[in-house]
C-alpha cells in the first residue's frame, strides 16, 4: 500500500519550513510520497486579510517543489471548488485512491484542537495524524486518533513574514527558493498598495 502524507495550507507564498515539514516526513516516516496541498477557499483566513487567488498560490507551489524528490503539489482542494475540510479532501482522495494510506501533517497546535475539526468523529478514523512539533510545543494529538509525533529543526519562518518582507522592499533569498522568489517579483505579488 502506497503511504502519503498531506501538508494542507493556505501557502501564501511557500516557504521552506513548509518544505522541511515535508522532507522530514519522507524521510523520518517512510513516506512514498508527500503532497502539499493548497486550500481553495482557507476559511480562516479570508476574513483576517485578503489571501491571493488559489491558481496563483498553487503556482508557487509548484515552483517551490520543483526539484524535491517525493514532495508534490496539489490542487485536489482548488478542484473541488468552494470552501473544503480535511474530511472533505480525504474521502475524495480515497475515492480515487483506494489503495493508499494517508497521514494528515499538521502542527502540534492544529493537533490539540482536532475534536474541533469538521465531522471529528469520521476524521479520525480515516488517517494518521502526523504532528509536527516545532520548539517547545509537544501537544499530541487527541486521544483516541492515530497520531505520530514528527520533530523537525526549529525554523522561525512564516508566510506572514515573507508577505511583510516583500511589502517592505526587503528580500527574501533563502527563506524561499529561488524560482518562488522569481514568480513573486513576475507577479508583483505582496507589495503595498501606493
Amino acid at each position: 500500500m502506497k503511504r502519503v502524507g498531506l501538508l494542507g495550507g493556505t501557502f501564501d507564498p511557500p516557504h521552506l519550513g513548509h518544505l522541511v515539514v515535508a522532507v522530514e516526513a519522507l524521510d523520518q516516516l517512510g513516506l512514498d510520497e508527500v503532497r502539499l496541498v493548497v486550500a481553495n477557499d482557507p476559511w480562516q483566513k479570508s476574513d483576517e486579510r485578503r489571501v491571493t487567488p488559489a491558481d496563483v498560490r498553487f503556482a508557487l507551489v509548484e515552483r517551490a517543489v520543483e526539484g524535491l524528490s517525493g514532495v508534490v503539489a496539489s490542487d485536489v482542494e482548488i478542484e473541488r471548488g468552494g470552501a473544503t475540510y480535511t474530511i472533505d479532501t480525504l474521502e475524495r482522495l480515497t475515492s480515487v485512491e483506494p489503495d493508499t494510506s494517508w497521514s494528515v501533517i499538521v502542527g502540534a497546535d492544529a493537533a490539540a484542537g482536532l475534536e474541533t475539526w469538521h465531522r471529528a468523529d469520521e476524521l479520525r478514523h480515516r488517517a494518521e495524524f502526523v504532528v509536527v512539533n516545532r520548539g517547545d510545543d509537544e501537544r499530541d494529538a487527541p486521544a483516541g486518533w492515530r497520531s505520530v509525533r514528527l520533530s523537525i529543526p526549529g525554523i522561525d519562518i512564516s508566510s506572514t513574514l515573507l508577505r511583510g518582507r516583500v511589502a517592505d522592499g526587503v528580500g527574501i533569498r533563502l527563506l524561499t527558493p529561488d524560482a518562488v522568489i522569481a514568480d513573486i517579483d513576475r507577479r508583483g505579488l505582496y507589495l503595498r498598495a501606493a
